[in-house]
């Protein structure tokens, strides 16, 4: 079933040998936008890097982009890894070169080596993101939000089946939260799957998709009722 792009069943998260998180059993299809919400300790953070095999998954079955979790080797998380892109909160971009160069160090980390296709999947992904003149900025020359978008950018380098965005508006003001997140919803109208958690309510109002909160060691699905915009 190559539209199912995540499936997990009866899984366990832990933390060390603390139980997080228990019972999870979740499908998640192609082209889905799906919200992870809950307060800051309920195992969001947790439940994320369980899908990029940060945190080994001991308990349950589970697949990410046709990967198995429960028995996946080391040897094989940068392979599940360059099939997801990945945002962080703090944009995680390397302060001693521009953004450019940050882009083309990923690219080469993941086995590309032909100068010009480099150039123009550079060039491509910034400008899906808006940021095509800012490639010889350095990140600190940047706004908050303008570093996120180049975070985006940089998870698009590898075409991801899916991405995987940890609390992506968690350090930005409200108006570009919402800047960052229109960039987002681009990426998902065009058929990306996209995962995100956040504790932004003002976001998940305005923008409406599935959503699956922690609490109690559980994750289950809410309706979210949607503001008239």
């Amino acid at each position: 079933m190559p539209d199912t792009i995540l499936k997990l069943k009866d899984v366990a998260v832990f933390q060390n040998e603390n139980l997080i998180l228990k019972d999870i059993t979740l499908e998640v299809k192609k082209g889905e936008f799906v919200y992870i919400i809950g307060k800051t300790g309920s195992g969001k953070s947790s439940f994320m890097k369980t899908l990029y095999a940060d945190i080994p998954l001991k308990k349950g079955s589970g697949s990410v982009v046709d990967f198995g979790l429960k028995n996946l080797q080391e040897k094989d998380i940068p392979f599940l890894r360059r099939k997801l892109g990945i945002v962080f909160q703090d944009f995680k971009l390397l302060p001693d070169r521009n953004v450019n160069n940050n882009l083309r160090f990923v690219l080469k980390a993941t086995g590309w080596t032909d100068a010009s296709k480099m150039d123009s999947k550079i060039e491509e992904v910034l400008d899906k993101v808006g940021m095509k003149t800012k490639g010889f900025k350095f990140p600190h020359e940047l706004s908050g939000g303008e570093q996120q978008r180049i975070a985006i950018a940089r998870a698009l380098l590898n075409d991801p089946e899916l991405i995987l965005a940890d609390e992506p508006t968690g350090n930005l003001d409200p108006q570009t939260s919402v800047e960052v997140m229109k960039v987002l919803q681009d990426i998902n109208q065009n058929g990306r799957t996209i995962i995100m958690a956040t504790h932004d309510y003002a976001l998940i109002l305005k923008y409406p998709h599935k959503t699956l909160k922690c609490d109690g060691s559980k994750v289950f699905e809410v309706i979210q009722k949607a503001t008239s915009t």
